[in-house]
């Protein structure tokens, strides 16, 4: 991608200087603390990293002495700096297409372990979109992941996992998620998981047709960056995924759809342009 020297996105967080999380924390525990909580956790069947949690925001409570939050500005990293001008980019497109009425994401960058207003996550979830705050979290690792976990290097198979998660913001302001989760409370578990697929393919279409005003308006794109996008898609397919953990694969329990399915929904978007053409609940 033709990405260095492009316009970055105002709307970053960057929260990893400081180590993660922009939350307040009450004081550190020692090691004896931490030994205890071990022990507690263990008699009482309980997650050792809540019980820090509960014991620190307690402290916060009662008034004992916190660390403020992290620093949060624009990002000052090569791979940080990337990510604010694909996010940049997005806003170009999506305010173009869809007028004075898109409101723009803001997209979170963390180390380890974020708190959104759709709780608490670790980077071991991957990145992920939070509609109660319409916010983009990314823990730029899983760029790393996505390399040599998956065998899907370069940077616009990493810019389409951003504009994947800025797909779901679209979802979100246009209403189409909260429909999809009132539909998934009425069905089946099975039935559930098949519109969640749905949802997630029309993101990967989403991000196809950022792309594809990316290289006709703008000329971000270059030659083999739209076959890196294909082939991330195909890497994290479900089938892909549970064939590679587990040697089985379960179409009943997908979430975001298949190789094929990720593959086709994204080219789509790549090939037309257009959010009429990523209907996957027609």
């Amino acid at each position: 991608m033709r990405w260095r020297g492009q316009r970055t996105s105002t709307n970053v967080e960057d929260r990893r200087r400081g180590g993660g999380a922009m939350v307040r924390r009450g004081a550190p525990i020692g090691c004896g603390g931490l030994l205890v909580i071990l022990l507690l956790s263990w008699m009482f069947g309980q997650d050792p990293q809540q019980m820090v949690e509960v014991i620190q925001d307690a402290q916060v409570g009662q008034g004992m002495p916190a660390p403020g939050p992290t620093e949060a500005g624009p990002p000052r990293d090569e791979l940080g700096q990337f990510a604010s001008v694909v996010l940049a980019d997005t806003e170009t497109t999506w305010n173009e297409l869809l007028g004075t009425g898109y409101r723009e994401p803001t997209m979170v960058l963390f180390s380890g372990q974020v708190r959104s207003a759709c709780g608490f996550n670790t980077a071991a979830a991957g990145p992920f979109y939070c509609p109660a705050d319409s916010k983009v979290y990314l823990d730029l690792s899983f760029f790393n992941q996505l390399e040599r976990r998956f065998g899907a290097p370069g940077d616009f198979a990493q810019a389409y996992v951003i504009a994947h998660e800025v797909g779901h913001h679209i979802q979100n302001q246009m209403g189409i998620s909260e429909q999809v989760q009132r539909a998934r409370q009425q069905v089946s578990r099975e039935q559930g998981n098949e519109l969640s697929v749905r949802l997630e393919l029309q993101a990967d279409c989403l991000a196809g047709v950022w792309g594809h005003h990316a290289k006709r308006q703008r000329n971000l794109i270059e030659p083999g960056d739209f076959e890196e996008g294909l082939k991330a898609a195909a890497a994290i397919g479900d089938d892909a995924i549970q064939r590679q953990s587990t040697g089985s694969v379960r179409p009943e329990s997908w979430t975001h759809g298949s190789s094929e399915q990720r593959q086709r929904w994204l080219y789509r978007g790549l090939e037309t342009g257009d959010p009429s053409a990523c209907d996957t609940f027609g």
